[in-house]
């Protein structure tokens, strides 16, 4: 998947009126408005309590499977995880050939040619019924790592074929208030996802929110990663708690609600981590739909990043069909 050509660094220059920089990203980012914890809470969890009917909630169980990331991010995975982890994602349920397929595995940086591989003439434009390879990098999950090995990280993942770059911020810059240092890296990392054609891999800004502490950061770091030219705001790595929230998804929503409205372009949104179920999903789906509208519910504007999610899903799809439940065994172990 190809993001639409946004030159890293350009939207902040358009929005400050000048170099961003510590002192004028801090003028910006601290006028916007402090977020009201207790109505944004209420709002979430309002639209957490909204009914689905039958046909409705068969639309949004395969719309749910059509914007998974699949994932596998752990020290011990092995080309053979990942070619299971892709048979799953191509053919999430053998006995329906109706099931669609997921939107993207998402894997370390040096799985990306066996993912790619495996996926052979299912790799592509999930929108397309493709399915996209996206690579974690930046020295995933903590970020602690000097600049050049995290712009080497990203480029050599898509060196191999990425199709999407999964970002983790230095958390540790940003709460210092070193906001020109995370916006700086940001746009170099952009960078680093140039092909040699001139297009760019789809870059998602991890935020990792249950450090950000407060829902102001939460707002503040959303506007910094879009300024930065991020294409997609995500909440989490998985790997730290809490990780998405629908309060916190919700927040970043609104912030990309009001960036489109303030500029036309639409950014993504992809809340990881804890997203265990289909009764879940269908509440992040529609405060996708009742915050920025329907026309997010696609895989190059919404995602969820999840490796239990699906099993869920599937039980909840075959319940529909045969009227009842079918145990665990019918779906795969991850």
């Amino acid at each position: 998947m190809t993001s639409t050509q946004i030159v890293p660094g350009e939207r902040a220059l358009a929005l400050l009126g000048g170099e961003a920089n510590d002192a004028n990203l801090r003028r910006y980012l601290h006028g916007i408005p402090g977020v009201d914890a207790v109505g944004l809470e209420q709002r979430a969890a309002g639209l957490g309590t909204r009914s689905i009917k039958t046909t409705s909630k068969a639309w949004a169980l395969d719309r749910t499977i059509g914007l998974v990331d699949l994932t596998t991010l752990e020290g011990a995975d092995t080309p053979g995880k990942v070619r299971s982890l892709v048979a799953k994602g191509v053919t999430p349920d053998p006995a329906d050939p109706t099931c669609p397929r997921v939107a993207a595995v998402c894997v370390y940086g040096d799985m990306v040619p066996h993912a790619l591989q495996a996926l052979g003439a299912a790799h592509g434009d999930p929108t397309d019924g493709g399915i996209s390879v996206a690579a974690v990098a930046t020295a995933f999950p903590s970020g602690r790592a000097s600049r050049s090995v995290k712009l080497a990280d990203t480029a050599d993942a898509v060196a191999a074929g990425a199709d999407e770059i999964d970002m983790v911020i230095d958390r540790g810059a940003f709460l210092s208030g070193r906001y020109g240092q995370v916006h700086d890296e940001i746009v170099a990392v952009k960078e680093a996802c140039r092909r040699p054609d001139g297009t760019y891999a789809h870059l998602k800004v991890i935020l990792e929110t249950g450090e950000l502490t407060t829902y102001d950061n939460v707002r503040r770091a959303s506007w910094l990663a879009i300024l930065a030219g991020g294409d997609f705001i995500k909440t989490s790595t998985g790997k730290v708690s809490p990780a998405a929230t629908l309060p916190v998804t919700l927040l970043m929503l609104e912030v990309v609600r009001d960036w489109h409205r303030l500029s036309g372009e639409k950014v993504g949104v992809k809340p990881a981590g804890g997203i265990r179920t289909s009764k879940d999903a269908i509440r992040y789906l529609v405060t996708v739909a009742e915050t920025v509208g329907e026309e997010w519910l696609t895989p190059h504007l919404f995602r969820f990043g999840a490796s239990s999610l699906l099993n869920d899903v599937l039980l909840q799809r075959q319940k529909m069909a045969s009227g009842h439940y079918a145990g665990p065994d019918y779906v795969t172990i991850d």
